[in-house]
């Protein structure tokens, strides 16, 4: 099979295991499951040390129940210094789909999963290529399109079914692709994609035309190397391999927080968290022997000169987990886990940081203009944070879930619990709103009454498709709204694309514990981080007429009237769950949006066309 670079980045979205992907000769294969990495090119692990490769995020590894995290592994030839440690390592990719078809004659033929050499037609002694659909279930298992099954109409088709064909009857439709067995049945493909909206009947699954059978999905994970099925039940659907519902990463961030309250201390422990002092730690740990400051002194005498042995010794605790990290919060009543995790980040980016990793400096609200400085309670100008990037699993057909797929992830589950992570640097800007202000706008009959029918919409949509239960209202809906105009807005000011920009929200609707912020940031691959115009873009001067000019940009949109009226009428986006949003005004590239452009209305900010009233910044539409 030839060979593809991939980057790192890319290993944990979009191309992470279970993920399909085409390779520069047209091959498409799928990634292997974790309980096939860290091998080098001969499939063995001698010669590898994954310590190499270890991040150390404590929050997220405490949110996602896991020992620790690993970068994807690079190839090289030779590891650090010339060692042979850690050289030629690869990540695997299988073969998928396996059924295959000669474009000239249509003869379709199976192949295995490790397939590596391009295949000649039995008939014509042309190259096969690969078949373009496959067949996926809600549960996220994934298998060749059942072909004999479809053809047959029966769930359960003889053995010896003679060559099947396919063609194309040149119709711009499935409908137009026709899979034929030789002096057999034939059948168009039409309808193998349709289901009900809420996905429990799909035609695939439906009773076949000869039988009152089913069929239904066998649990099939051709990832992790096998084609046998573990069992699944749930209804089949087929699908274009390259469907953009067939794999969606659910990927966990975090913003990094220092691990004491301590600069100092905070610094030593990043310092020994990162290879090699990391290295030696674990290799001491692993042995019995508990690390001391002596031991760091004779090993890394200049890189730990500057601490103190009592310095060290709460840094190296903290680093093996001898002790639990500083809480940044208390937990509190009501919060959901993700709530809760980001409430440690919302209260620690309203303070002073002055740390390697972080730097946060709170603007002051008197050095903007009052207009506009009378909507915010804090301004916090970021010009460096790191923030980790962890993938937990993947969802297929909907893109999120409340289900577990960490089993999806490798074959031998009493594997070390270990996910992928990636570490990017970047900046940002974070927004807090009045919250006094807030509270008055909320209280609004006019407000709940234009919220509710989006609010009910998403509750259909939580039960239907398992998602986690959260609390969506007007303040969630308008910070979302306010994030996804200022991004817009942000690209023709500062420079960035809208891609290369996210949002972070920080909502809770508790009465004594509230949280109304916004982080918009930037992050890049490089160490570095950037170059600053994000941050610049936040300082007093230039904050004002970004608002202003984001704010009076959503009173209108090309789509207009129309795309204010369906907002009221019944909602329009994805899955009607956008009110006065489309992507004339408010919708932004989904790698920058947490909710895949859902959950918006441009009315909650500029009011709509009957109440401008409703909208929360009104006010710099009047002057």
């Amino acid at each position: 099979m030839p060979k593809g670079p991939v980057r790192r980045g890319q290993l944990i979205s979009p191309f992470g295991p279970g993920a399909m992907m085409i390779l520069s000769d047209g091959t498409s294969v799928i990634c292997g499951g974790l309980d096939h990495w860290f091998k080098n090119e001969s499939g063995d692990s001698e010669n590898i040390d994954r310590r190499e490769f270890q991040v150390e995020e404590w929050r997220l590894a405490a949110r996602l129940n896991v020992s620790h995290f690993f970068l994807p592994p690079d190839h090289r030839r030779t590891g650090q210094y010339g060692a042979r440690v850690n050289s030629y390592l690869t990540v695997p990719f299988l073969r998928f789909p396996q059924w295959h078809y000669c474009t000239h004659c249509g003869l379709m033929r199976k192949l295995p999963l490790i397939t590596k050499e391009r295949v000649k037609c039995k008939d014509c002694n042309r190259y096969i290529v690969q078949v373009p659909f496959v067949a996926m279930c809600d549960s996220g298992h994934l298998q060749d399109f059942p072909w004999v099954e479809w053809v047959c109409r029966t769930a359960n088709p003889p053995q010896d079914v003679p060559p099947m064909r396919l063609f194309s009857t040149g119709g711009m439709t499935l409908a137009g692709q026709k899979v034929v067995v030789d002096g057999g049945p034939e059948r168009t493909l039409g309808g193998i994609t349709t289901a009900s909206p809420d996905g429990r009947l799909t035609n695939l699954s439906s009773q076949l035309d000869s039988s009152n059978e089913l069929f239904l999905c066998s649990g099939c994970r051709p990832w992790l190397g096998t084609e046998a099925g573990v069992g699944c039940g749930r209804p089949l659907r087929g699908t274009l391999r390259s469907a953009a519902n067939v794999y969606f990463a659910q990927i966990h961030t975090s913003i990094y927080l220092p691990r004491s309250e301590d600069t100092t201390i905070a610094e030593a422990t990043l310092l020994l968290e990162q290879p090699p002092i990391s290295t030696f730690i674990n290799i001491l740990s692993d042995t019995g022997v508990t690390p001391l400051p002596e031991h760091l002194r004779v090993q890394f005498k200049d890189l730990v000169h500057t601490y103190t042995d009592r310095q060290l010794e709460q840094a190296v605790a903290i680093v093996c987990g001898d002790r639990c990290p500083e809480q940044k919060s208390q937990t509190i009543g009501g919060d959901d886990a993700e709530t809760s995790f980001r409430r440690q980040e919302y209260e620690t980016l309203i303070t002073v940081v002055d740390f390697e990793q972080l730097v946060l400096q709170p603007a002051k609200l008197s050095q903007y203009k009052q207009n506009f400085s009378q909507f915010f309670s804090n301004i916090t100008l970021i010009p460096k944070l790191r923030e980790t990037r962890a993938f937990s699993g993947f969802t297929r057909v909907f893109a999120d879930s409340d289900r577990d797929f960490a089993s999806m992830l490798r074959l031998n589950l009493s594997d070390d619990r270990w996910l992928p992570a990636y570490m990017v640097f970047g900046e940002g800007i974070f927004l807090v709103l009045d919250e006094q202000q807030l509270q008055q706008w909320e209280e609004s009959s006019a407000i709940r009454d234009r919220i509710l029918p989006l609010i009910e919409k998403y509750k259909t949509l939580r039960q239907a498709r398992h998602l986690r239960t959260r609390q969506i209202g007007p303040r969630y809906v308008l910070l979302h709204t306010l994030a996804h105009l200022l991004i817009n807005r942000l690209t023709f000011e500062c420079g960035y694309s809208s891609a290369a920009l996210r949002e972070r929200l920080y909502v809770s609707e508790n009465r004594d514990f509230p949280m109304s912020g916004i982080l918009i940031y930037t992050a890049a691959g490089d160490a570095e981080g950037t170059l600053g115009g994000l941050v610049r873009m936040g300082r007093p001067g230039c904050l004002e007429p970004l608002l202003e000019h984001a704010v009076k940009g959503a009173q209108w949109c090309s789509a207009d009237p129309v795309c204010m009226e369906i907002g009221q009428s019944g909602g329009q986006g994805p899955d009607s769950l956008n009110l006065a949003a489309c992507h004339g005004c408010c919708l932004v590239p989904e790698t920058a949006c947490e909710e895949f452009n859902r959950l918006l209305d441009r009315g909650l900010v500029v009011g709509s066309f009957e109440n401008p009233t409703i909208g929360f910044f009104n006010r710099i539409l009047e002057s």
